[in-house]
């Protein structure tokens, strides 16, 4: 396997790292033993780190306390901080730099920051933020959701802001496939990394050197085996592989997919459980074509 796309110590945003769920009790409150067997499991399975406290962990809904806490459990339950990259969004630039210091402070590896999200921020607001964040000197992995929030980091952008020193990678998110290979032109030192599931052959086949992924969660050993597949160019297994899963994938990029993640975890004998709202049950044919697909992946073999 091309040693590029392997996680490793001095580049530990590379390889599979999972943006993790976190599980909750019955009264909604965080159970955090739960969430540090969670951690060990997708490690012990193949994956390379975590993502805690990001959308899919729910970050919006969690406390301050909740929020340190679970950097503080996915770092000792990875056993390695270095496998662990905290989302450390937040409204202003100065919570997101408190973030990244106290991710720094826990060991963990990177950070994970979106641009400014509470409105939508002009490049000059952009770059400014990522060298705030970037000044507490851990490693940062922008994270391109023009979806959710209306900032789109275009390469040319991206571009700037690696020459800066702000980022070292970032996690695409657009959509739009074709932007690895602008990305590679404007920036050949800015790694790559997968940030939906459902385009990860297509990202891979751009030069992709990571995926930041859901649904591990659920079956992390079909997925890390897709993965190597579609990094190593090794068609012949990844295509069937992932033709075989994409019903299942594509509902990471759904507004519901921090539900319809938790449920493929509940039918594949893992704890999704219940989300914090303003987020509700999945119901009518969502759930129905998520539980289709979820069951369809597990009677296929796929774990």
């Amino acid at each position: 396997m091309n040693t590029t796309t392997t996680w490793t110590t001095d580049r530990p945003w590379r390889g599979i790292m999972v943006a993790t769920t976190l599980p909750f009790k019955e009264n909604l409150s965080v159970d955090y033993d739960a969430y540090a067997e969670h951690v060990a499991w997708l490690i012990a399975n193949g994956c390379d780190g975590v993502v805690p406290n990001g959308s899919l962990g729910e970050y919006q809904t969690l406390t301050a306390d909740e929020r340190a806490r679970v950097v503080r459990t996915a770092v000792e339950a990875a056993g390695d901080g270095a496998r662990v990259m905290p989302g450390v969004a937040a409204y202003g630039s100065a919570e997101s730099r408190r973030w990244a210091e106290q991710a720094a402070e826990a060991g963990c590896g990177s950070v994970l920051l979106l641009p400014p999200n509470a409105y939508r921020a002009d490049e000059r607001s952009v770059i400014a933020h990522y060298a705030d964040v970037a000044g507490v000197g851990i490693p940062v992995v922008a994270y391109n959701n023009p979806i959710d929030t209306k900032v789109d980091l275009v390469p040319s952008l991206l571009a700037k802001l690696h020459a800066d020193g702000s980022i070292v990678a970032v996690k695409e998110f657009s959509g739009d496939v074709r932007r690895g290979y602008e990305i590679a032109e404007v920036a050949p030192e800015l790694d790559l990394l997968i940030g939906a599931d459902d385009v990860l052959l297509e990202l891979a086949l751009a030069g992709a050197v990571g995926w930041i992924a859901g649904y591990p969660n659920a079956l992390p050993a079909s997925s890390v085996e897709l993965y190597r597949a579609a990094v190593a160019g090794d068609l012949a297994t990844a295509r069937p592989l992932y033709s075989s899963l994409h019903s299942l994938l594509r509902w990471d990029s759904k507004v519901e997919f921090v539900q319809c993640i938790k449920l493929s975890m509940d039918i594949a004998g893992r704890r999704g459980g219940p989300t914090r709202p303003p987020r509700l049950p999945l119901t009518g044919a969502t759930e129905t074509a998520v539980r289709t697909a979820t069951e369809k992946a597990v009677a296929d073999g796929h774990r």
